[in-house]
């Protein structure tokens, strides 16, 4: 059995701003840390801003995810559950021209609120925790309402990557996985109760400039398997060529940053066969993920064209940590996703 290779990418210690004062990426920013140092105030560079902070939420019985994004020309907020039992899928989604009421704070462990008439997506900071509020009048033809509080376990590491295409693109991304999540989500009639046990959040925090042609995929998953806590983020295509990746495990809250590339193996066809998942340099991760549903999202708006399809699923296999123990992952659920955007 193969270990990882060494990471030779550089491990950030201290806090350091993404951007130089004319929003150029500052060069001492790019590396990787084990909690978000950096502080991101990306400005300037009109139409080429992306930010978004994206929460996901897994229990036995559910899949919930909520996001508020701005990106310049448009601000898109959306939500969706997916019923595990039944398969039933809900999404709505909110588009503001300008990002007209999508407000995005500097760093990662700051509060964002989205709010109108009908509709509230909220991410409360406390001082311990993070309170996920989701409130619709319309959802599907239900009211949706959603209340959950996200913590840290203690000494809890994440990943933290800037990822440099170049001077003026640029981006910052805080993948948190394996975070605890307890409260309800009710959907018309039915309240679903998630606890610390077995709920697991995730957030996908990012900042950054990006060219307006990008793809990528992205793996992520947070759980128990074999007795192991194991979070997974792998991603694909979009980091090529930068000297940085967005791949790590956590594994019982320790984190094993990955600088090797994925390969991602499917079938753009039938997006629901098995995907496989592949470290190029080594056989570090080798998974294999069994999708169970397949969300589609299609969008032109202004300039912005974006098609997302992504699968809900399980996955198998291995992955390595750092001191090159084997951790065998069996039926640990997740998503993974191919996107293809012009924004």
């Amino acid at each position: 059995m193969a270990k990882p290779r060494p990471s030779i990418e550089r491990e950030l210690k201290k806090q350091v701003d993404l951007t130089r004062k004319n929003g150029s990426l500052n060069p001492k920013a790019i590396g990787w840390a084990r909690e978000p140092l950096i502080k991101s105030a990306v400005t300037g560079s009109w139409l080429r801003k992306k930010k978004w902070n994206y929460w996901c939420i897994v229990s036995p019985e559910v899949l919930f995810s909520a996001t508020v994004s701005n990106l310049d020309y448009i601000g898109m907020v959306f939500t969706y559950f997916l019923d595990r039992e039944t398969m039933k899928f809900t999404e709505k989604t909110i588009s503001k021209p300008f990002g007209k009421g999508c407000s995005m704070p500097e760093n990662v462990n700051e509060t964002v609120e989205y709010y109108d008439d009908d509709n509230l997506v909220a991410f409360y900071r406390m001082r311990t925790y993070t309170k996920i509020d989701v409130k619709c009048v319309d959802f599907g033809g239900q009211v949706l309402d959603v209340e959950l509080n996200v913590t840290a376990p203690d000494e809890h590491e994440t990943l933290n990557v800037v990822v440099p295409w170049t001077r003026w693109r640029y981006q910052f991304t805080s993948k948190q996985n394996c975070l605890r999540v307890e409260g309800h989500i009710k959907v018309g009639d039915r309240k679903y109760i998630l606890k610390k046990e077995d709920s697991y959040a995730t957030l996908d925090f990012g900042r950054g400039k990006w060219p307006y042609d990008s793809k990528w995929q992205w793996g992520t998953a947070s759980g128990d398997t074999n007795g192991t806590n194991v979070g997974l983020n792998l991603g694909g295509t979009w980091t090529d060529g930068t000297g940085m990746t967005e791949n790590g495990i956590v594994v019982d809250g320790k984190l094993t940053k990955i600088r090797e590339n994925m390969e991602f193996g499917f079938d753009t066809s039938d997006r629901m066969k098995p995907w496989v998942i592949k470290s190029k340099d080594s056989d570090s991760v080798d998974l294999v993920f069994t999708p169970e549903y397949e969300r589609v999202a299609k969008t032109k708006v202004l300039f912005l064209m974006s098609e997302v399809h992504q699968l809900m699923g399980t996955y198998s296999g291995h992955v390595t940590d750092y001191t090159g123990k084997r951790i065998e992952i069996e039926s640990l659920y997740g998503s993974i996703e191919d996107h293809a955007a012009k924004w």
